[in-house]
């Protein structure tokens, strides 16, 4: 990892921990074990406050291109649970592909466990917004 540990902030965090804690009665057990594992991740994560936030670490609203060692590439943006929407390439936080990435930086590389299988992840870009995601307004 670029940063050694996922670097999560503050407000997200907070959010971040009340989404997992909610989440724990999905029944698709793969998302199961992506929550799981992204809980766990976040107890050994570096929580920082927005302005200490490197731009080139994955957040809500930040758009990521990921690609696979088999050439497959996919650009999607990160959000909230209730703005997922896979027809115009918003991934929940909570999904899969969306818990494997966040707190990640540009040039990491990610194994996780998909409903295929599991798969080694590059994440090649990151975009962020020019206006982040308000946290204290939905926390």
């Amino acid at each position: 990892m670029k940063h050694g540990n996922l670097i999560i902030e503050k407000g997200e965090y907070v959010l971040l921990k009340r989404l997992v804690n909610l989440s724990a009665y999905y029944s698709d057990q793969t998302q199961q074990k992506s929550i799981g594992k992204l809980a766990g991740e976040l107890e050994h994560a570096q929580i920082r406050d927005h302005e200490d936030m490197p731009r080139d670490v994955i957040r809500f609203n930040t758009w990521i291109t990921i690609g696979a060692k088999n050439g497959w590439h996919k650009k999607f943006k990160l959000v909230l649970p209730k703005n997922s929407d896979v027809s115009t390439d918003k991934i929940s936080v909570l999904a899969p592909m969306g818990a494997a990435v966040m707190g990640y930086a540009e040039g990491d590389t990610v194994i996780w466990d998909f409903p295929a299988g599991e798969q080694q992840l590059t994440i090649l870009k990151v975009e962020q917004e020019e206006n982040p995601i308000n946290i204290d307004m939905i926390i």
